[in-house]
């Protein structure tokens, strides 16, 4: 099973979230600039939404590497919103891309609100997530 990491942070709380995910699959979590050099079967996208949508960045990812996404699993934080699902799920669709229904969502620390999120919990959590999601993916 071929899977990636990308991930796009303004705040340092989505990489969190990356660096546990490659922790638990022993692969390297790249920022979104880092292209994905072939097609992948499973592409776990961490991202957040800043002023109620997704950063620029995350869209033009998801439109330069959209013939080489297999599957994409959303992983977000956010502090104010449940999730970024629905709109990375409208991306994708933009751009003929498969969105998995499993997504992984935690809160994320904003100057006063959800201080320390995500936490070791949230961390342990998505490793635990992305491990089940290979694991029924392969």
């Amino acid at each position: 099973m071929k899977a990636a990491i990308r991930y796009y942070t303004r705040s340092g709380n989505t990489k969190k979230l990356a660096d546990a995910i490659a922790q638990a699959l022993g692969i390297e979590a790249k920022d979104v600039t880092a292209p994905l050099d072939a097609r992948t079967e499973v592409l776990f996208l961490c991202n957040s939404v800043y002023w109620a949508g997704v950063d620029g960045s995350v869209k033009q990812f998801i439109r330069d590497n959209h013939d080489r996404i297999g599957t994409l699993v959303n992983v977000s934080t956010a502090a104010l919103i449940e999730s970024s699902y629905p709109q990375i799920r409208k991306l994708c669709e933009q751009a003929g891309v498969t969105v998995s229904d499993a997504e992984f969502h935690c809160k994320g620390s904003f100057q006063m609100l959800h201080r320390g999120r995500p936490d070791s919990e949230d961390l342990a959590a998505v490793g635990a997530f992305a491990g089940k999601v290979l694991g029924e993916a392969g």
